[in-house]
């Protein structure tokens, strides 16, 4: 009698074990619960996972509570971290092609980056993420701004003297050539580096310029309107470890999932940009917006600075530009 409990006994852990949910830890370094569209894109993935009943779940930390903004990229490649939604220049220090994906004037408006989607330009960018161990799970580009604590910043002109935070390398490369100094670090310092002085203006996305509350620092906004400089791949991703060990079915539910995700956000990305300019002007803010003169004379710059320096040191790099381009 004592044997046959034993072996029900055991016999019931092994079914257990083999059924047991697997638990996915997403990561990202925006407010939860707040309303940010990069935070509710995790959220709609978890959530479409979780109703296709595949013994799969997804725990999201928002609020970089799992991992640092930068230190995400790393992980995901050690298998450390299953997914984030990561703006993907952060890891242009480890695939400086990456930084195409942050490339002035590059994208300027939302249509245009739907079209980006599906080209031979984001066939490459897939491929370098695919080969160095991270999946897509959904795309999603974001328009960004300008804000100042100083001065209204239009023309090339109005960014003399300013020190400022730019996201990435290439829009680093062009602000410095306009006679800007750089002061470099996740979006999620903005707040702290204007309030302490470090900064005097900044750039990111529009929904980072909400969700951080800017506003309380800011004195004017360059609004992205039709001539958005600022435009940054920031997709969900996944470790390709964390997904060579799910079966097919959750693999299939993972990428419908990411589907719905990326759908969503298609829907809302214009939305960002309405709602900042909405939000800076309740909270007293001068709003601006660059005229079709001052972006091409940023376009300038960039093309002698930021494009030229790609091309020339990144393998690939002026190719990548040219497909990019090529977009129409």
């Amino acid at each position: 009698m004592f044997k046959t409990i034993v072996i029900a006994a055991v016999a019931g852990s092994m079914a257990s074990a083999a059924f047991a949910e697997t638990t996915l830890k997403a990561s990202h370094q925006w407010p939860g619960g707040k309303g940010d569209v990069r935070d509710e894109m995790v959220q709609i993935l978890a959530r479409e996972v979780e109703k296709a009943d595949v013994d799969l779940k997804i725990q999201v930390y928002p609020g970089k509570s799992l991992f640092k903004p930068t230190e995400q990229w790393g992980a995901m490649v050690k298998g450390q971290l299953d997914i984030s939604a990561f703006p993907l220049d952060y890891a242009s220090g480890r695939h400086p092609q990456f930084s195409a994906t942050l490339m002035p004037g590059l994208v300027r408006n939302h249509d245009r980056a739907q079209r980006l989607n599906d080209s031979p330009f984001m066939d490459d960018i897939k491929q370098i993420i695919n080969d160095a161990g991270v999946v897509v799970l959904a795309d999603a580009w974001l328009a960004g701004a300008f804000a100042s604590k100083t001065k209204c910043i239009t023309s090339p002109e109005t960014m003399k003297g300013q020190v400022t935070r730019a996201a990435g390398p290439a829009f680093e490369q062009m602000l410095v050539g306009a006679g800007a100094s750089i002061a470099s670090m996740p979006s999620s310092e903005i707040y702290t580096g204007l309030q302490t002085g470090v900064l005097d203006a900044a750039n990111t996305s529009s929904g980072s310029f909400v969700s951080y509350r800017i506003y309380e620092q800011a004195t004017c906004l360059t609004k992205p309107g039709a001539n958005a400089l600022w435009f940054m791949y920031e997709p969900i991703l996944m470790s390709k470890q964390s997904w060579d060990a799910l079966n097919a079915d959750q693999q299939k539910a993972l990428m419908d999932a990411g589907k719905v995700a990326q759908d969503y956000f298609v829907g809302e990305a214009k939305k960002l940009d309405d709602k900042l300019v909405d939000v800076y002007e309740k909270a007293g803010v001068e709003i601006v917006e660059m005229s079709a003169d001052d972006y091409n004379a940023w376009l300038d710059i960039a093309k002698a600075t930021s494009y030229k320096n790609f091309a020339e040191k990144v393998p690939g790099g002026e190719e990548l530009i040219n497909k990019a381009l090529a977009v129409e």
